[in-house]
């Protein structure tokens, strides 16, 4: 998968912690570590992954109350975290990041040119002459991912950790999507719930049929989305498969609302290659579905 590596420069708030995955960390040999880091206008996460063991060190989630409205806002909420965590104060073995937010397009390869990369977002974000627009070429899928990242978050980590990668979230729930259900033939619909938007993605047959996000506010909008993009695609709720990542469980109403309308709603299995501390929880590996597959 190409990625955006970063070795040069690009052009009074309240944090919760939400929950914890921890082990024992050995700070002093951090060679064989990497560090993936996820955020967002709404919140901040990271995990620590022990590549010679395949092991999940650490997983941590912080959400910020405020919502951070601005770039300036986020990056000042995410240089709060960065003073409370010591395990974000290290430099690790290598390091990417996946910045989440809707300013992101998929283009066909075969019709991409990186000259005209702007005009791509143009058709369903507000741009302005000074974003920095970059892309993830989406390997095997014959897709490009346009998008703007967060640069100033971007410059700050520049100068924590020398030099990253990083690339737009959907990039790596696309990806992973295909890939993991590249041998199924009939349609599967998948839902990635964030807290205040989520993806909805169409795949049959190796191939995305859909790809889109959506702001919600309750579960009625939720199922209505879920419902009209079924119906644009001639799909029949009795007989294609909704699946749900992100933040959802069997006692969410937007889970009991989704199995009263689709009659085959499953939740997203954890098929991660790495190990995970016995304290861990399914939901918390779902929440993170995003995070803890952005490194392989």
């Amino acid at each position: 998968m190409l990625t955006q590596m970063v070795t040069g420069l690009l052009s009074t708030m309240e944090l919760k912690k939400t929950h914890k995955t921890n082990t024992s960390i050995d700070f002093n040999n951090l060679s064989n570590k990497h560090l993936s880091i996820q955020l967002s206008l709404d919140g901040f996460s990271f995990c620590i992954i022990n590549k010679n063991e395949m092991q999940i060190e650490r997983l941590e989630h912080f959400r910020f109350n405020d919502h951070s409205p601005t770039p300036d806002k986020l990056l000042q909420n995410v240089e709060s975290v960065f003073k409370k965590e010591r395990a974000l104060q290290k430099r690790y073995g290598s390091t990417n990041i996946t910045h989440v937010n809707q300013l992101s397009t998929l283009v066909p390869k075969s019709l991409f040119d990186e000259d005209r990369i702007r005009d791509y977002l143009k058709f369903s974000s507000k741009t302005y002459t000074n974003d920095y627009v970059v892309h993830d070429e989406i390997e095997n899928h014959d897709m490009v991912n346009v998008y703007i990242p967060f640069v100033n978050v971007n410059n700050f980590f520049l100068e924590r950790f020398g030099s990253f990668e990083y690339k737009h979230f959907s990039t790596v729930l696309v990806n992973n999507l295909l890939n993991t259900f590249k041998f199924s033939e009939h349609p599967h619909m998948f839902a990635h719930i964030g807290e205040r938007q989520f993806e909805i993605l169409v795949i049959a047959n190796n191939k995305l049929l859909f790809y889109n996000s959506f702001d919600y506010q309750s579960k009625e909008d939720f199922i209505y989305y879920i419902l009209f993009t079924a119906e644009q695609l001639a799909l029949n709720p009795e007989k294609f498969e909704l699946i749900l990542a992100g933040i959802i469980d069997t006692e969410s109403e937007l889970y009991k609302i989704a199995y009263r309308y689709v009659r085959k709603v499953g939740l997203m299995e954890n098929r991660s290659e790495y190990k995970f501390p016995p304290t861990s929880k399914e939901t918390t590996k779902r929440r993170h579905f995003t995070l803890l597959n952005q490194y392989s």
